[in-house]
């Protein structure tokens, strides 16, 4: 009997958690972040509790910390495109997830970056959920905690930045993506992606450099019309 922890399961468990501690600690720079733009505590907490999307939330506090209250449509225009890619996750996630309305309708919350990444990385249907919603819930409930330690402490940690916190979940994040780079069209998309997003950012609000270079994705998609190869087992890869 294979052990709990050597199962594909137990494997998606266990990145999932990885990651959620790697993302989770990056919120107490969001929660100094916030309060020091001039929200309140309870207004930031408010934030990661029922926005939670990190990019969203900080493009938020952002505009806010650059134009005051007077910024706010600003600010929620720019959190919502950037909260966009969440529609394009939740698309792919559906099927993964299954269950009824009330099942995916709980999903909702959870359905960020990192879950999407954890669960895609996985082989197995039933790892693919394992890791979806294991790292959506613990990234959600370290997010939250870490939002309001970095909002009480504030001044007392000093720029959040210096820590690396930063680093860190872009670097578990890309930790995930790696694997899935191999062959030439993968690299290519993400390199072209990434070029996207870089050459539009300068110029552009906040959450449209994201949605140009997911249209990447897209086009490759469109144009190439392979059929999917099938694995020795009689599924698709």
């Amino acid at each position: 009997m294979r052990s709990i922890h050597r199962t594909p399961e137990g494997v998606a468990a266990r990145q999932g958690l990885a990651v959620a501690l790697a993302t989770s600690a990056y919120g107490v720079s969001f929660g100094a972040v916030s309060v020091a733009s001039g929200l309140d505590v309870w207004q930031t907490c408010v934030l990661s509790l029922l926005m939670f999307t990190g990019g969203s939330q900080f493009a938020f506090v952002g505009v806010i910390a650059a134009g005051g209250l007077a910024a706010a449509p600003a600010a929620i225009a720019s959190s919502v495109l950037l909260g966009v890619r969440n529609a394009a996750y939740a698309m792919r996630m559906a099927p993964i997830v299954g269950g009824g309305g009330w099942r995916k309708a709980a999903a909702t919350q959870f359905t960020i970056d990192e879950s999407t990444a954890v669960a895609l990385a996985q082989t197995e249907p039933r790892a693919r959920q394992t890791g979806f919603w294991v790292t959506g819930i613990a990234i959600w409930v370290g997010w939250n905690l870490s939002t309001l330690l970095g909002a009480l402490l504030g001044d007392v940690l000093g720029d959040p930045r210096t820590y690396g916190l930063d680093a860190a979940a872009a670097a578990a994040f890309l930790a995930l993506l790696w694997p899935r780079l191999r062959g030439r069209q993968p690299l290519a998309v993400a390199a072209g992606a990434a070029a996207v997003a870089a050459l539009l950012t300068p110029w552009l609000m906040p959450g449209i450099p994201v949605i140009a270079a997911a249209g990447v994705a897209i086009a490759v998609g469109l144009f190439d019309r392979r059929p999917a190869a099938v694995s020795s087992e009689g599924r698709m890869p």
